[in-house]
C-alpha cells in the first residue's frame, strides 16, 4: 500500500530525519570537502617536490659538464636526502657513478650503483644500475660478486641481451668457457636489430671457436 503524505506531514518527517541524522551529514560534508582540499594540497606538494628534484638534477648535470665534481656532489646529496625515491635521484646517481669512474674512483661508483639497485625508481633504472654494477665489479677483479649481482634478479625485461653478455664476460673471466659461449649466444639471440654491438659479440664467439648459427655477419 502506497502511503501519501501532505506537505505538512512531509515537512515534519524531513525535520525529524534531519534532527536524527544532521550531525552525520555535516560530518560527511566536512570529510568530503576536507578530503578534496587535502588531495589538492597533496597534489600541489607533489608538483613542488618534483620541481625541486628536477632543479637539483639540472644543476648537477651542468656542474658535471663543467667538471665540477665536488660541487655536483652537493646537489646529488640534496637529492639523496630530500628525494630518495625520485626518478631524478636515480638518474643523478647513475650520472654521478659514471663521473666517478671517469676520475678513477670505482669504489664510489659501486656505492652509487648499489644505491640505485636498492632504492631506484622506476624499476628500469634499477636494472640498468645492476648491469653497470656487475660490469664495474668485474673490471675490479670481483667476478664472483658480479655474478651474484646478476643472479639476484630475473626481472630484466628489455635488458636480456645486456645481462647475457655481461654474464658471458664473467664466465670467461672465471675460466668457464663453455658457459661463456652459451651466454654470448644467448646475448646474440636476444639482441634487437640496431641495438647493441653485434659485431663485438660475434668477435667474442669467434675468438672462442664457438660456432654461430646462421650468418653472424648480418645486422
Amino acid at each position: 500500500m502506497i502511503e501519501v503524505y501532505d506537505a505538512r506531514e512531509q515537512g515534519e518527517i524531513v525535520k525529524k530525519w534531519l534532527q536524527q541524522n544532521g550531525s552525520a551529514i555535516v560530518m560527511g560534508l566536512v570529510i568530503a570537502f576536507g578530503g578534496l582540499f587535502g588531495f589538492k594540497q597533496w597534489q600541489n606538494w607533489q608538483i613542488s617536490n618534483r620541481q625541486q628534484a628536477s632543479s637539483e638534477f639540472e644543476v648537477m648535470g651542468q656542474l658535471l659538464s663543467a667538471n665540477q665534481l665536488d660541487a655536483a656532489m652537493a646537489n646529488f646529496q640534496n637529492l639523496q636526502d630530500d628525494h630518495p625515491k625520485s626518478p631524478y635521484t636515480s638518474m643523478a646517481a647513475l650520472l654521478m657513478a659514471r663521473a666517478r669512474l671517469e676520475v678513477n674512483q670505482p669504489d664510489l661508483a659501486i656505492g652509487l650503483y648499489e644505491f640505485v639497485v636498492d632504492n631506484g625508481y622506476p624499476k628500469a633504472l634499477t636494472v640498468v644500475a645492476r648491469e653497470r654494477l656487475a660490469r664495474v665489479l668485474l673490471d675490479q677483479g670481483r667476478a664472483e660478486e658480479a655474478l651474484t649481482v646478476l643472479d639476484a634478479t630475473t626481472d630484466i625485461s628489455g635488458f636480456e641481451a645486456r645481462f647475457a653478455e655481461v654474464r658471458g664476460d664473467i664466465y670467461f673471466e672465471l675460466g668457464r668457457n663453455d658457459e661463456a659461449g652459451k651466454a654470448y649466444l644467448e646475448a646474440l639471440d636476444k639482441l634487437e636489430a640496431g641495438v647493441g654491438d653485434r659485431n663485438k659479440l660475434v668477435m667474442k664467439l669467434e675468438s672462442m671457436g664457438v660456432e654461430i648459427p646462421g650468418d653472424g655477419s648480418e645486422s
